[in-house]
């Protein structure tokens, strides 16, 4: 297996993006770990991945975290521009879904097994 170095933005204490990372080297990537709290993406960096990996801004919402509830933002999104989405998120670590995964040429945000098989497993 050729080694693929991917960053995944997580958040230590998230079992999710345990599993995340465990399946990533799994299947042989090399991966580079960065705390999306204290090292929160930047607006830019968003915007260049949800470029990357074609993904609508509303999948980077952890929509079923606190923060997006103790905001309201259910019913705030619908008003807000691109932009201001993006500061939002870069703003608060704990608003954007985890784990984020890119090898600089793809994305993938959250995690199921299948479409990590699919994306990463060819590494």
């Amino acid at each position: 297996m050729a080694d693929r170095k991917v960053t995944i933005i997580e958040y230590p204490k998230c079992s999710t993006c345990k599993a995340a990372i465990k399946s990533l080297k799994a299947k042989g990537n090399e991966v580079v770990t960065r705390h999306i709290v204290e090292n929160t993406p930047t607006a830019k960096e968003l915007k260049e991945l949800l470029q990357l990996g074609g993904l609508d801004i509303k999948k980077l919402f952890n929509t079923s975290g606190e923060v997006y509830r103790e905001l309201g933002l259910k019913d705030k999104l619908a008003n807000m521009t691109e932009e201001e989405k993006l500061e939002l998120l870069a703003s608060h670590g704990m608003l954007i879904k985890r784990p984020i995964v890119t090898d600089g040429k793809q994305v993938t945000v959250g995690y199921k097994e299948d479409q990590y098989e699919q994306v990463w497993g060819q590494a």
